[in-house]
């Protein structure tokens, strides 16, 4: 049995962004292989594939919510709102604990949801459950792997917490609501490892709803001289800040 237990162990580490301290353990070891076909799948489809015939296998896994959250992430890859939806949802049905699937889950409602949406209130309502529930889980949720070292795992809770902000911000921004809109998306890029231009890119657009056009042009500027910043981000932040420079001559 060591094969199986050290594929618990293996798994276990990879259950990641979860707040459950329950480690699953493998029946046989048809379920270790299933198990590891999603663990290292190359790709989204193929990972998603793994996920639905592990289940279909084996429906009484104790991994019912790993592969349910990894389907949710490879959905998350390929853009596949649909599915975010569908295997979220079935994550979080499994493993009410799953802060990494209730981020997935806001971010994706929240920067998907328009002003005239007939549903706009049911998914921003959602949206901020689920990135609330989430910052709440986050400071306190143990480690995804033992060895991380401190200073690390603080990184990388950190960055939990931006996404939750960022979800809000989102959602804010929707409502209209530019002032929290503006907090929130603040939070985020305070909380980020590393900024995110696109990110940025976001705060710029609250803060010229808000009528903030100088604080609009200064993060615009700031997205400019990032080097990593992707052309279309930085093609993004140039709109804002010409939108923030005509609005403010405008004014005058």
């Amino acid at each position: 049995m060591k094969s199986l237990v050290l594929a618990a162990a293996c798994a276990a580490l990879a259950f990641g962004q979860t707040a459950n301290p329950k480690q699953p353990k493998p029946k046989s070891q048809k379920e270790v292989d299933a198990l590891n076909a999603v663990l290292t799948a190359q790709d989204p489809d193929s990972r998603i594939a793994a996920a639905d015939a592990l289940l279909a296998k084996f429906a009484d896994t104790e991994f019912k919510g790993l592969a349910l959250f990894y389907a949710t992430a490879s959905a998350q890859q390929k853009n596949d709102v649909e599915k975010i939806i569908i295997y979220g949802e079935r994550t979080l049905e499994a493993d009410p604990q799953n802060y990494g699937a209730m981020l997935i889950m806001a971010q994706t409602l929240a920067a998907r949801t328009r002003e005239f949406d007939f549903d706009k209130e049911e998914k921003l309502t959602k949206a901020e459950k689920y990135a609330n529930d989430a910052l709440k889980m986050v400071p306190n949720a143990p480690k995804l792997n033992p060895q991380i070292p401190d200073e690390q795992w603080n990184a990388i809770k950190k960055d939990f917490e931006a996404q939750g902000h960022e979800a809000l911000g989102l959602a804010a921004m929707v409502r209209k609501k530019t002032d929290l809109a503006i907090s929130e998306l603040k939070l985020a890029i305070e909380a980020q490892p590393q900024k995110d231009p696109a990110t940025m890119v976001r705060l710029a657009s609250a803060l010229n709803d808000a009528g903030k056009h100088d604080e609009a042009i200064a993060v615009c500027d700031q997205i400019s001289g990032m080097p990593d910043a992707q052309p279309a981000v930085k093609q993004a932040a140039g709109q804002q800040k010409v939108r923030a420079v005509t609005a403010r001559a405008q004014k005058k």
